[in-house]
């Protein structure tokens, strides 16, 4: 009797029946629609209170979310250009693409092109060095969303390089609005949470193909490569997706991608947020001036040793 009942109560709501104006709203890939208030979500399913009973669809089963009216948006906290999320909720990447990918740029320069992502109302955004390094004309790629739904193609040259750190292979350029409105942004992660199979994924240019999304999980979450520690993912990452933004599922910046394995599959890394936060925040150290040739510092390897052993000057007569 009580299974029949929640039937009927569920078969009530996805035919549509009435319910009070300001609900959330999941719109399932069957034609579905279910309305009530959201009580819990997480990366593979969602909960939705519908009065009776609490209904759960996994993710795969939902096409749409529509928050209802008057529902508190994730809201975001000031840092020092970039911001963080406060009480983040999980969508899907599909949901996230929607909300978050005006953020998402590309970075064009005479010999090639990158990805970015913009961080702040004021328009920077965050790639990879490698990506403008010895360049003088950079230009970006925008897509502002319009009232309609669409998304308006936009290029700006009006790009400034502000500041260059080639050691962790990142770079803060400023962009124009060109009706000097704010930027869409995306916000950086807070406290870093990382966890081995957790979902993610990244939005990017690879080989020129813009606004690519592609999804994998985290690999490994302390990668090491010559001091530096990388996120490891099976997520795609090819040239063109470089200085494009990681993602996790609650919409939050957890990494730059900058490289993968040439030969290797499903081997990708992005450089942490915490790396990304650092520089930032210490960005006049790594100021670029166009005047002065000495603008930032490459650190060169040091030389090799001709001769095996140890300096003489420190031979004795020990043992150790």
């Amino acid at each position: 009797m009580m299974r029949l009942f929640m039937s009927l109560v569920c078969a009530g709501v996805l035919a549509g029946a009435s319910a009070p104006e300001g609900f959330d709203v999941i719109r399932l890939k069957d034609g579905g629609e279910v309305r009530g208030d959201i009580v819990k979500r997480d990366s593979r399913a969602i909960w939705i209170d519908v009065g009776p009973t609490v209904v759960q669809f996994d993710l795969e089963q939902v096409d749409e979310v529509v928050p209802g009216e008057g529902v508190e948006k994730a809201t975001t906290q000031s840092g020092t250009l970039f911001s963080v999320a406060v009480d983040p909720i999980e969508l899907s990447p599909k949901e996230h693409a929607r909300l978050l990918g005006p953020a998402v740029i590309k970075v064009s320069t005479p010999s090639g092109l990158g990805s970015g992502v913009i961080i702040s109302p004021q328009g920077h955004a965050i790639t990879n060095a490698h990506v403008v390094q010895r360049e003088t004309a950079l230009r970006g790629t925008v897509w502002f969303p319009q009232s309609d739904g669409t998304l308006k193609r936009t290029d700006i040259d009006d790009v400034e390089l502000v500041a260059v750190n080639n050691h962790l292979d990142l770079a803060l350029v400023k962009l124009v609005h060109p009706d000097g409105r704010p930027f869409d942004f995306a916000p950086v992660q807070d406290r870093e949470r990382l966890d081995i199979g957790q979902p993610v994924f990244a939005i990017g240019n690879p080989l020129g193909l813009e606004r690519t999304l592609t999804q994998g999980v985290i690999s490994t979450t302390q990668r090491n490569f010559n001091g530096l520690t990388y996120i490891q993912t099976d997520t795609p990452i090819n040239p063109g997706n470089s200085g494009g933004p990681l993602f996790n599922t609650k919409g939050e910046v957890i990494g730059i991608t900058n490289m993968g394995i040439l030969g290797g599959e499903a081997l990708g890394f992005a450089i942490p947020a915490r790396y990304v936060k650092d520089f930032v925040r210490n960005r006049e150290a790594f100021t670029y001036d166009r005047s002065n040739p000495n603008s930032g510092h490459i650190y060169h390897e040091p030389p090799a040793r001709t001769q095996a052993g140890g300096p003489s000057v420190l031979e004795d007569e020990s043992d150790s």
